[in-house]
């Protein structure tokens, strides 16, 4: 587990509210971006009063910078100029066209940027730019064949089911994970990024359908990214009004999983109470840290228990291989407990 997790959307939510702007006007009357503060800026206001002929600009001056290396804290770029680019298909190539050249570190975020943007013909513009990209040969493909998913296909992992937990407590491997929020935490920056590009409310609802993670209590990564989007939804919620009144708009048509935690943020926002949440949800991490995954501590409970518990299993596994899962169903009271309360103990 990355200690980043939960870093890497508080450092971007900090440059992203509290950098000052440093601009200066050139003899032609144009302002330029000096920083990468003047760029965020800019970028914070955008959504109120757009300027998409200023992104070729505003991401050179992040170039220079050399901000656009890490592809793991520079998601709120790439939100932001996939959210500029799908707003405006007619200028989208134009756009492009003034950005590039880039360096060779900085040309996946034109990749990623146009796969994410949602424009209706994304593959044929990545297609024509490709040759002047051609640091990212591999990852252009990759996103033209579909062997990696757009921000909107991305969906939710799925907590292991009760059968998964088991395998993995007794030897078996895990499934190999795809892209995703939890282990890829930066596309909640992306999904910020969007946001403050467009003003959409669609981003917004992305970041909610991860808020269900920040009370995981089996896996450190997911809590870590829904733990992140609960304290981002509520900081920012504290600083932009607009953003409040849409999360309040929003709220009623969440399911029961989710408007419980979201008026937590919302609440916190109007209290300006954010940093509790985060203090909250690094207490949880840290537990779960400490004490491991509830599967695991709920398998040495199941110990205590004895038979009844395996026995129960055994009926949910009927309809399954039980070589295949792994776990002998014919055990005697004593070995049971003894054989849980080892792997409890791992």
């Amino acid at each position: 587990m990355r200690h980043g997790l939960t870093a890497t959307a508080a450092a971007c939510l900090a440059i992203l509210t509290t950098a000052p702007a440093w601009a200066h006007a050139a003899p032609t009357g144009r302002v330029e971006f000096l920083s990468r503060a003047a760029v965020v800026s800019w970028m914070e206001g955008y959504r109120i009063k757009p300027e998409p002929a200023r992104l070729p600009a505003a991401v050179r001056a992040l170039s220079d910078a050399g901000v656009l290396r890490d592809p793991e804290t520079a998601g709120y770029f790439v939100g932001f100029v996939a959210g500029v680019l799908g707003a405006d298909p007619a200028q989208a190539e134009r756009l492009l066209d003034q950005m590039l050249p880039l360096p060779a570190s900085d040309q996946w975020l034109a990749v990623r940027a146009v796969a994410y943007s949602g424009l209706p013909a994304w593959k044929s513009v990545l297609a024509r730019f490709a040759a002047r990209l051609p640091a990212r040969r591999a990852l252009i493909d990759d996103y033209l064949t579909g062997k990696l998913p757009v921000l909107n296909a991305i969906g939710l992992d799925k907590s292991p089911t009760f059968l998964e937990q088991l395998r993995l407590q007794l030897g078996g491997k895990p499934k190999a994970q795809p892209t995703s929020f939890s282990n890829n935490p930066e596309l909640l920056d992306t999904l910020w990024g969007l946001y403050f590009a467009t003003g959409a409310y669609r981003p917004i609802w992305r970041l909610l359908t991860v808020l269900p993670w920040s009370k995981e209590r089996d896996d450190v990564a997911r809590l870590a990214a829904g733990s992140a989007a609960k304290y981002t939804l509520a900081s920012n919620a504290a600083r932009y009004p607009e953003l409040l009144a849409l999360l309040k708009r929003m709220a009623p048509y969440q399911g029961a999983d989710v408007r419980p935690i979201l008026a937590e943020a919302i609440g916190a926002a109007e209290r300006m109470q954010a940093g509790e949440i985060r203090k909250a949800q690094r207490a949880a991490i840290e537990e779960l840290q400490r004490k491991g995954p509830g599967y695991r501590r709920n398998m040495k409970l199941w110990g205590y228990l004895g038979q009844g518990a395996i026995a129960v299993g055994c009926i949910a596994a009927a309809s399954l291989s039980l070589t295949t899962l792994g776990l002998p169903c014919v055990i005697g009271g004593a070995v049971s407990s003894a054989a849980i309360n080892y792997v409890a103990a791992e």
